[in-house]
């Protein structure tokens, strides 16, 4: 067992280490630090500690060559090790590609032909995918169980008792105000507020930069935030009786008739309305894509992804993908490609993140009848599946700082973030605890929120 976790780590370590060797590629590339040293392997001449370029390119091969030392390590451990003959294949794989991995740098470094480093990149990260992989496939072996029984056809637990509308005991005027407000703003699912704002500030900062204006920000992070005020409050009407039937929603406003169904639905067109008349001040596209937003959460995901279909997380994570068009749209007036490769980076890495929290939750989703990964398909799947997710978003943001004019803080955060969450998820596979399901959960926040962050300032400030 502690051979098999070394290994695990030395998978962990070498997958990381090739992530952080493209992205640094991409760096020498957007920063043409390439032409500060047009020879192969060493660069010519004295190392200039005042040169930038000179330091990143040097920076660059010097990764390459450490992850070569991974890649060989994890390669010889691998082959002699017991595992499985797919992550063996998957690391022969990644092994065999780095050797053309590292002469087409070189090819990349000599010449001056434009479509080199876009292959370069790519198979750097076809190399990464493989090492993902096989790290997924080496955790489902090593930490999986055959004892599980997944629940083909979740059924609704039986619902409880109503007794009608809950009695508080006798409040004064202002108290009563006061927990009637708090209420409505439990509706809006306030916890959501922030990380989708921020997903929708790095659209705007990406596609105006420093020209972006006061207006278009408060306008469209307004808008922002009535809209997810409206789907939220949607989503309570309608999942009102399945809330009942979970420990964690059974204390939600309509669930315990706090709020009636019918001020709840007027309050939720009121923001609906209003969101719609901040985004339309903005542009008419906006407010469109306002709009598909509320419906596809509230309508879509709610009524129909969500009861229905092991996926519902998968196809859901557009509701939030969303956000990112809608910031790039306010700024630009139009749908730009970094917009949309953000926008995948948010729906990719929505089922790594919300997975967590569905392992955490699992007996309560089974309660409510909701047909979710753990629950269908199992615990050790649905683990599986994260890493998947995590290496597919990993890829995707490595694929907006090629995209974009993302500097160093880009890079250095989506790196160290990125390997904070796989461990996070790597201990979630050798504990399988809710504590480490939650910790993942909250890794992947960081994760997201991290990278987020970086981008407004890389575009804004640097």
């Amino acid at each position: 067992m502690a051979e098999s976790r070394t290994f695990t780590g030395l998978l962990a370590a070498t997958a990381v280490g090739v992530y952080l060797l493209v992205l640094a590629g991409a760096t020498t590339t957007l920063t043409d630090a390439a032409a500060a040293c047009t020879t192969w392997p060493l660069c010519d001449g004295p190392v200039d500690v005042t040169n930038t370029a000179l330091l990143v390119a040097w920076g660059h091969r010097l990764v390459a060559a450490a992850v070569g030392l991974l890649v060989v390590a994890v390669a010889v451990i691998g082959l002699r090790s017991s595992c499985r003959g797919r992550v063996k294949a998957a690391i022969l794989l990644g092994t065999a590609l780095y050797p053309v991995q590292i002469a087409l740098g070189a090819v990349v470094a000599t010449s001056t032909e434009t479509a080199l480093p876009g292959a370069h990149l790519a198979l750097g990260m076809g190399i990464f995918g493989s090492f993902v992989l096989a790290l997924a496939w080496h955790l489902e072996a090593e930490t999986g169980s055959d004892d599980e029984t997944p629940v083909k056809n979740p059924t609704l637990a039986p619902e409880p008792a109503d007794d009608g509308p809950a009695r508080s005991p006798t409040l004064s005027t202002r108290e009563r105000i006061v927990e009637t407000a708090s209420a409505y703003f439990r509706l809006m699912k306030p916890r959501l507020m922030w990380l989708l704002c921020l997903v929708a500030a790095a659209g705007m900062a990406l596609a105006a930069g420093q020209t972006l204006t006061v207006r278009t920000v408060l306008l469209t992070l307004g808008g922002g935030v009535l809209s997810i005020g409206a789907s939220g409050t949607f989503n309570h009407v309608l999942e009102r009786d399945i809330d009942k039937r979970m420990d964690r929603t059974s204390d939600r406003p309509i669930a315990t008739h706090q709020i009636p169904v019918r001020h709840a639905l007027a309050f939720g067109l009121l923001l609906s309305l209003a969101s719609l008349g901040l985004f339309w001040q903005v542009n008419a596209l906006v407010a469109l894509l306002g709009l598909t937003a509320i419906l596809f959460y509230s309508v879509i995901y709610t009524l129909v992804l969500k009861p229905n279909t092991v996926q519902n997380t998968v196809i859901g994570g557009a509701a939030g993908a969303l956000p990112a068009l809608i910031g790039w749209v306010a700024a630009d007036g139009s749908i730009g490609l970094p917009g949309v490769v953000l926008a995948i980076v948010i729906f990719l890495w929505t089922p790594a993140h919300f997975y967590n929290l569905a392992l955490a939750y699992k007996d309560d989703y089974e309660a409510g009848g909701f047909p979710m990964m753990p629950v269908v398909r199992g615990e050790t799947e649905t683990r599986k599946h994260i890493v998947y997710y995590l290496g597919a978003t990993l890829i995707a943001s490595g694929v907006l700082g090629v995209l974009t004019s993302l500097s160093w803080l880009y890079a250095v955060t989506s790196v160290l973030l990125g390997a904070v969450f796989l461990w996070a998820v790597i201990l979630l596979h050798r504990e399988q605890t809710e504590a480490a399901a939650f910790r993942a959960f909250h890794a992947s926040n960081a994760y997201l929120g991290a990278v987020l962050i970086a981008i407004v300032v890389d575009a804004l400030a640097l």
